[in-house]
């Protein structure tokens, strides 16, 4: 029987009473929601298509797996991407959850993901009854072979970026020893500096044209302000990808028909990401300004939707501190041990919040 940990953010409940108690109100920079509209074309594409009495297709309409591989031949440069290799998902977190399960992971296999990570890779690998194995030096793994290896750049919570030679030696690694390598791109198209942009494992600098062995993952949540309508894919080696769908009709793992139009839409438009984007950087200098003015170091955070931020203590005396002055961000520790000194600041809030909380500091 697999134990889970408690769920993270229920922690944070008493902070957020104490932010919620400032004269003006909480700014909340913790769990990184996008607040801005969804765009109107998208919203037209999910309502032109509410009349949908049938089932949908668990292998996503043609016209939608077009869209996705020509938005990663355009935007990520993945020259090789196959629509017949592009599965919807219901939200890339219940993929994450559930892929170890689906692709026969269980008992004695082990899945590793870094040392700071999104916490739902250890929770996928133990819903599937395997082992999890957080680190970030393949080489310290001895003779082990991972069934499954998670890269995620650029990083969630560290917005740290993986330079393609690096994600290179990952693909050799893991492809001499029979491992799978899934890599969480959600964040691709929010990259801050110019002389490290974020790039997919599929790319070929990285991959040699090859996608044997390789899976990607990516969300309209962040990209498209979608979260609300759970909207991604998962994409590469295409047998793979078959795999998955097998299972996932079986299971009845479909995306709404609706979802599936809006999709299509959103990945098919440049324009409305770019202006998202802009409001990012607007609000990341804010309140990158705003914190080191206050006595934080900012770390990484060369790309993503965060700062990851300290000032040399306990994470919750950190979080405690911002707190009272009705600012609440996410415990590093929640990430895995060595974030016990950072915290997540994340700058999804209003331009009207993230002022407030910049003069708060």
């Amino acid at each position: 029987m697999f134990t889970l940990p408690d769920f993270p953010w229920d922690r944070l409940a008493p902070y957020k009473e104490r932010a919620l108690a400032h004269p003006d109100g909480i700014v909340d920079l913790s769990v990184g929601t996008p607040v801005d509209p969804t765009p109107e074309p998208i919203r037209a594409a999910l309502a032109g298509a509410a009349d949908a009495p049938g089932y949908p297709q668990t292998y996503g309409t043609p016209e939608l797996r077009e869209s996705v591989a020509g938005w990663l031949r355009r935007r990520a440069g993945v020259s090789g991407a196959d629509p017949d290799a592009v599965l919807p998902v219901i939200g890339t977190k219940e993929l994450v959850a559930w892929l170890p399960t689906l692709l026969g992971v269980g008992p004695g296999d082990r899945v590793v993901f870094p040392e700071l990570a999104y916490p739902t890779y250890d929770v996928g690998t133990r819903l599937a009854g395997a082992t999890p194995v957080a680190t970030d030096g393949l080489l310290a793994l001895g003779p082990v072979n991972p069934k499954i290896v998670w890269v995620n750049s650029p990083s969630n919570p560290t917005g740290k970026v993986l330079p393609a030679e690096h994600l290179r030696k990952v693909v050799a690694w893991a492809r001499g020893r029979g491992a799978i390598v899934v890599s969480d791109e959600c964040y691709l198209e929010f990259g801050w500096d110019e002389d490290r942009p974020p790039v997919s494992i599929l790319h070929p600098d990285v991959c040699d044209g090859s996608h044997e062995g390789l899976l990607a993952v990516n969300s309209l949540s962040k990209r498209s302000n979608m979260a609300g309508y759970r909207a991604g894919f998962v994409t590469g080696d295409l047998a793979l990808v078959k795999r998955l769908l097998e299972v996932r009709k079986h299971a009845g793992m479909i995306v709404p028909a609706p979802v599936q139009a809006a999709m299509t839409v959103a990945f098919a438009d440049d324009a409305h990401v770019d202006e998202q984007r802009a409001r990012y950087a607007r609000r990341r200098a804010v309140l990158r300004e705003a914190f080191e003015r206050h006595g934080f170091r900012v770390d990484h955070s060369e790309a993503s939707l965060y700062l990851w931020a300290t000032r040399d203590e306990p994470c919750w005396d950190t979080v405690a501190h911002l707190a009272s002055r009705g600012v609440l961000v996410g415990p590093g520790e929640f990430y895995g041990p060595a974030g016990a000194r950072h915290v997540r600041i994340a700058f999804t809030a209003t331009d009207g919040r993230v002022a407030a909380g910049a003069a708060r500091l």
